[in-house]
């Protein structure tokens, strides 16, 4: 019967069947619930699930409607009219809160819904207002995943977000429309809303790091519903909208009311995550934290540091300020445990936050927490061939103007301008346009090079550029890992490698634009005798004297028959073939309970790498690997419990070869070299083919973004690559 009614309906309104509208409905009310899990509001694990099998508008207006203050009718003349729910509305003294309004479109109107109050700050008559009776502050959340205005289906939900001064009982007298001239005639359009607004008072934290000294931490805090405090919409710097978590140190403070609530924290991957639950009175008082490491790298030396992060750009705000202030960084940076942060200026706000280049760290850097701005070249220049990280920089500016406008188009010319003042070079996200469908390290499928990855780089490599002293020096320092597909990023570097190319990886993040949750979810640990310092931390890149990884799990003290990986040049020589022995201090970290939602994840889907990627079953094991020249030759399994292994290896070097040791989807070291009768590494004749197709495939993505005035530069360039590789694969003895 009911289908009846609506297929009659759906002929009254000219054919539109309302169950097609009933499929719009659906959509548009999980876009609500995952922008309230944005906001930090969410909806149950039980509304969750029943939305997700909601087909009808009534399913979904019976998981909805409990949670909406008010009802705002169109009517067919775009009139607007609204009445109250049954929902009672509570807000959070000197907070934000977020409630949803029902919305019914009997007009189909696709204009932006506002919302104003004569009790609202500001007004544009406050000089004739009682400054009592202005006590709150109204907005509609217009963020992703929403759009600006509304859908036009029939009927949609949209969240309010209202701000109190005060704490008890307040009314507001809430006004709806959807543009000039819809308002109801009657005062419809308006509605008194009473309020209970909850007092709040400062809670004080008491950070203590694993020495007891006092230090900065995340915390995520929930109450009993899942709601995130303080709200997330409204935030601003040092804490992210973008973040469930904010970084507090000790005798600091967060406001909260009186409730029940559960804190999570943490302090990077070195360190035990834990939570507390407790009660609140709302009168204030103070937490105690005491964190606790798995593990602390830099007690051997090995310096963690994140080569790609921004203050501006992607999730970051542009107002007020365009992007953030280092002061704000810092802060993210401690309370990850992230020793080194590289600042990148790049396309958005460049020219904001240009100023605080200086060439040397950061004013705000707290000794071992260093903070230093470069720039990614990214938005401008170069970068559709491949974002290329410029790091240690003397000079942020290339010649011929002040601004982002005038770079070159071809990377190469930007790599050559950054390694003659001293600069460590690289590629960004190095997986992006080298996508393949093997999940095979090495594997042989040539990638499209249509993206902005290490494309570019398969050129690059080839070419040897003036260094300070005018001596010649790799045009390409390293390539970034972590923040893209494994295999994406691990597949052009083994084949580059295979054909006696030198470059080493380094680990970054990209916050906040591939991965916002944090800084150093990709992080590189770099070895540093003595002091740590910004310049050494970036020559251990350059040397190689670094692994890379989530920091999940650590590939230490690498050495190959007694070298040391990243000192003297990493290379060993032998006079002939023979057995080598190989050693490296490994530890990682698994919690005993499996996290399920890897099980069959996809490489190509986030996080991309992770120690759970390298869990062995069901078990608590990771396999740290042996690669020679890009395949594993033996391998040993390792309790992820914390604890540091004494692993060694014993292997056979017949000939020329690079050899390394990883976890695979977890952490990967750099190369040493053994040489063989002197001979270069040509380790394989069909890397030196995939890399000379690659060039002509790259050129053919490439050639059009290059600017007239560099074409011949651009030409030349590719030519030299494949003249490179073509000779290499006559020296190339095996396939």
């Amino acid at each position: 019967m009911k289908l009846l009614l609506k297929l009659f309906l759906g002929i009254l309104l000219g054919g539109t069947l309302l169950a097609n509208d009933d499929q719009s409905v659906v959509l548009n009310a999980r876009q609500i619930g995952d922008a309230l899990d944005v906001l930090g509001n969410p909806l149950t694990e039980k509304e969750k699930g029943d939305l997700d099998v909601a087909k009808t508008t009534e399913e979904v207006s019976a998981i909805l409607d409990p949670k909406s203050i008010v009802e705002v009718v169109i009517n067919p003349e775009s009139r607007v009219k609204v009445r109250s729910l049954s929902v009672v509305p509570s807000l959070v003294e000197k907070g934000w809160t977020s409630h949803l309004i029902k919305i019914i479109n009997e007009a189909g109107v696709t204009a932006p819904l506002q919302v104003s109050s004569a009790q609202a700050l500001p007004l544009a008559n406050a000089a004739k207002e009682s400054l009592a009776d202005r006590w709150l502050k109204l907005d509609i959340f217009r963020g992703r995943p929403l759009a600006n205005t509304l859908s036009g289906v029939s009927i949609e939900y949209r969240i309010l977000q209202i701000y109190s001064r005060d704490s008890g009982k307040r009314s507001a007298k809430l006004k709806f429309d959807v543009g000039q001239g819809t308002q109801d005639l009657g005062f419809r359009s308006e509605i008194l809303i009473n309020f209970d607004c909850l007092s709040s008072a400062d809670l004080s934290f008491e950070v203590l790091d694993e020495n007891n000294k006092p230090t900065i931490a995340a915390f995520e805090i929930r109450d009993m519903l899942g709601r995130v405090y303080p709200d997330q919409a409204k935030r601003i710097a040092p804490d992210m909208h973008f973040h469930p978590q904010i970084y507090r140190g000790s005798g600091e403070t967060v406001r909260l009311p009186k409730g029940e609530y559960r804190i999570g924290y943490s302090r990077g991957p070195e360190y035990m995550a834990g939570e507390k639950q407790f009660t609140y009175d709302g009168k204030g008082g103070e937490l105690t934290f005491k964190l606790e490491r798995w593990i602390d790298p830099s007690k051997n030396g090995w310096w963690s540091g994140d080569h790609h992060i921004h203050a501006a750009g992607c999730a970051h705000y542009t107002k007020p300020t365009e992007g953030v202030h280092a002061d704000d960084m810092i802060r993210h940076c401690i309370g990850e445990d992230l020793k080194i942060g590289s600042n990148l200026t790049w396309g958005p706000c460049f020219d904001y936050q240009k100023q605080f280049f200086t060439g040397k760290n950061d004013k705000v850097s707290k000794y071992p927490y260093l903070l230093r701005y470069d720039v990614e070249v990214s938005g401008f220049g170069s970068h559709q061939s491949g974002h290329l990280c410029l790091l240690r920089l003397k000079d942020q500016m290339y010649p011929g103007g002040e601004s982002k406008h005038h770079w070159p188009t071809l990377g190469l010319n930007t790599l050559r301008w950054a390694k003659a003042q001293g600069a460590l070079v690289g590629p960004a996200h190095s997986g992006w346009g080298l996508r393949c469908e093997s999940e095979e390290l090495p594997n042989y499928e040539i990638p499209p090079f249509d993206s902005i990855g290490a494309n570019e780089y398969i050129v690059d490599v080839t070419h040897n550029v003036p260094g300070p002293d005018g001596k010649l020096v790799p045009a390409v320092d390293f390539l970034s890992t972590v923040d893209t597909p494994i295999v994406w990023e691990l597949n052009i570097w083994y084949h580059t490698l295979n054909v006696g190319y030198r470059t080493r990886i380094s680990g970054e993040t990209d916050f906040p634009c591939i991965y916002g949750e944090r800084v150093g979810l990709g992080r590189s640990y770099v070895k540093i005798d003595g002091k740590l310092n910004y310049e050494s931390w970036c020559e251990g890149i350059r040397a190689g004297r670094n692994y890379t990884g989530d920091g999940r799990s650590h590939l230490m003290d690498f050495t190959v028959s007694g070298l040391e990986v990243g000192t003297r040049g990493s290379e060993i020589s032998l006079n002939e073939g023979g057995a080598v022995r190989v050693s490296v201090k490994a530890a990682a970290f698994l919690p005993k309970e499996v996290n399920q939602s890897f099980k069959g994840l996809s490489y190509t889907a986030k996080p991309y790498w992770h120690v759970e990627r390298a869990r062995i079953g069901g078990g608590r094991k990771v396999k740290v690997e042996l690669l020679v020249n890009g395949y594993p030759k033996d391998e040993v399994e390792m309790d992820a419990d914390g604890k540091i292994n004494d692993i060694k290896f014993n292997v056979n070097i017949e000939r020329s070869s690079w050899v390394a040791v990883r976890i695979l989807g977890s952490s990967h070291s750099n190369p040493v070299w053994i040489l063989v009768d002197d001979e270069p590494v040509r380790a394989s004749k069909r890397s030196a083919l995939w890399c000379l197709e690659s060039v002509k495939k790259c050129w053919a993505q490439k050639e059009r973004f290059i600017s007239k005035n560099e074409l011949k530069d651009a030409r030349l360039a590719y030519d030299h690559a494949r003249a490179e590789y073509k000779k290499r694969i006559e020296e190339c003895i095996l396939e």
